[in-house]
């Protein structure tokens, strides 16, 4: 049987073609179709891939006017004076009992205390970056981590997908408390991670100083500052280890990676008595800093894994820092 019924209406027609045929009938049309002039019936090889081309433009214009970046700039509301725009190199004041509440691109919102200057370093579509020279702001980011930076006077503050109160004081000295999420406070390969509840202290010349829990004690508070700031040395070390409980255990673990090797010693066996060492996690390895080892045990804290973070490392450089 010959199936050339549906190209020249000889063969034995398919019962389901012809039921097709009578409901499609009405719609048939009788005008004879158009002749084309025989030179253009088929387009030669160099229309075609004109026409290929213009299809490829038309789709990069497409593709790029669906992810191309907005222009460059937050929006910024100001109380009673209105709306604007902050361009990249701009800077904004909000002056004595100003306020105004920044647009971060679709990433976030920065409301802005008064007596507060930043300058708008890069805006664009997750990688968003500011210095805040003095003041105090509220951030809310949403975004993926790392699309979040500001630079101040003596340390980076590193967004991890949270909200944060950043201050910077006129001596170029900055406090960061976290409230849901992770900040990083980085400078020179120095980095403090701070988890929401904790704090975070940070000075010029010194850089970021030892995370630690905004409930702690006052006395375990001001023994880390001395020890981070004031050359507290063991005195001030002794009255961290002392005040330190199982809540305290992630500032500890920044304390191994600092100080001297004895005082190391010290912050090793504290933090063991109160969190043990997983399997694999020996006392020489983290003393060396074994980096697996004391993430490991980091682990063991119960604030999240380190894989997330450790990943993300070294994606935004630090040139802000000291500015």
């Amino acid at each position: 049987m010959r199936n050339d019924y549906l190209w020249d209406g000889s063969g034995e027609p398919d019962p389901e073609v012809q039921r097709l045929e009578r409901l499609l009938s009405e719609f048939r049309s009788y005008r004879p179709a158009p002749e084309l002039p025989a030179a253009n019936r088929y387009p030669s090889a160099r229309l075609r891939w004109t026409a290929i081309a213009a299809t490829v433009v038309v789709a990069a214009a497409g593709a790029w006017l669906a992810t191309r970046t907005p222009p460059e700039g937050w929006q910024v509301a100001r109380a009673g004076s209105g709306s604007g725009r902050l361009a990249v190199g701009e800077t904004l004041e909000t002056g004595a009992g100003g306020h105004a509440t920044v647009k971060i691109g679709d990433i976030g919102v920065v409301e802005v205390e008064p007596n507060s200057r930043l300058r708008l370093i890069r805006a664009r579509r997750n990688e968003h970056r500011m210095a805040l020279e003095v003041g105090l702001i509220h951030a809310r980011i949403w975004a993926p981590p790392r699309s979040f930076v500001v630079d101040t006077p003596s340390a980076v503050a590193v967004d991890l997908g949270c909200s944060y109160t950043l201050a910077v004081a006129t001596d170029g000295a900055g406090l960061v408390k976290v409230t849901t999420g992770w900040v990083s406070f980085e400078r020179d390969g120095r980095e403090s991670f701070i988890p929401a509840g904790a704090a975070c202290q940070t000075r010029p010349n010194l850089g970021p100083g030892t995370p630690y829990r905004q409930e702690a004690s006052p006395a375990f508070r001001q023994a880390l500052q001395d020890f981070d700031f004031a050359r507290g040395g063991d005195p001030a070390l002794t009255a961290v280890l002392s005040e330190a409980t199982r809540q305290d255990a992630f500032t500890l673990w920044h304390l191994l990676m600092r100080g001297e090797p004895g005082q190391k010693e010290r912050v090793y066996d504290t933090l063991a008595g109160l969190v043990p060492p997983p399997a694999g996690v020996t006392r020489a390895g983290v003393l060396r800093g074994d980096r697996k080892m004391l993430d490991d045990w980091w682990d063991q804290l119960g604030l999240g894994d380190t894989t997330w973070w450790r990943h993300l490392e070294g994606k935004w450089p630090e040139s802000g820092a000291g500015r």
